[in-house]
């Protein structure tokens, strides 16, 4: 939850850093992955992004990608994070429809005892001074909150496209990332993207 500001290349930092840099490693990645899985185990390989349950914070409409090339200061840092974390699921949701061959998941870690909720990075100040003070007492400690990534990372009951929760356990996440418009449309927008940026595109599916 850090301050308003935009990366190099001017995206809104945390849509940016969470979404649109995760998206070029996968493309990137995709290739490989797709090779490896052509003649490993079924459902062993596997692409695990970690959202959070705050996705559900993200903007009264959902995606704002209208607004994803700026700052985005008029939006709460909160809800910028929130928004970031929306694309996290939306994204996995389409990689998984597209690519059947490698699993494909999203995750909410739990609300783990690390430094994020320490009021670092700037943004926010009276949530991370309130969850600061909460986070002692309920956080999970960072052994535990790891657990729910290595189960998706590992275990064989594993779906493709689900969003996860501690530990192993579906859930729906929020209407907007149930929302296949949404899903669609942050596809074609990250798509576009990348190639201006020099992305080498996604591999044909079959």
């Amino acid at each position: 939850m850090t301050p308003a500001s935009v990366t190099a290349e001017g995206y809104e930092v945390q849509f940016g850093i969470n979404h649109v840099g995760h998206a070029l490693f996968t493309q990137l990645l995709m290739p490989l992955l797709l090779k490896t899985a052509a003649t490993a185990a079924p459902n062993s390989v596997r692409v695990v992004n970690v959202s959070s349950s705050l996705h559900a914070s993200a903007t009264g409409k959902g995606l704002a990608l209208a607004d994803a090339k700026t700052d985005m200061a008029s939006y709460h840092s909160a809800t910028r994070y929130g928004h970031s974390k929306l694309a996290n699921v939306l994204f996995s949701r389409k990689l998984a429809e597209l690519y059947p061959s490698v699993t494909t998941v999203a995750l909410h870690p739990g609300f783990v005892n690390t430094e994020i909720n320490s009021g670092k990075a700037g943004g926010a100040k009276w949530w991370s001074m309130l969850i600061k003070a909460i986070v002692p007492y309920v956080g999970l400690s960072v052994e535990n909150g790891a657990k729910t990534q290595l189960w998706c990372g590992v275990a064989k009951e594993v779906e493709s496209g689900k969003y996860y929760e501690p530990i192993g356990v579906v859930k729906p996440g929020s209407k907007w990332a149930r929302d296949d418009k949404s899903k669609d449309e942050l596809w074609e927008w990250t798509e576009k993207e990348l190639m201006s940026h020099g992305g080498v595109g996604w591999p044909e599916t079959k």
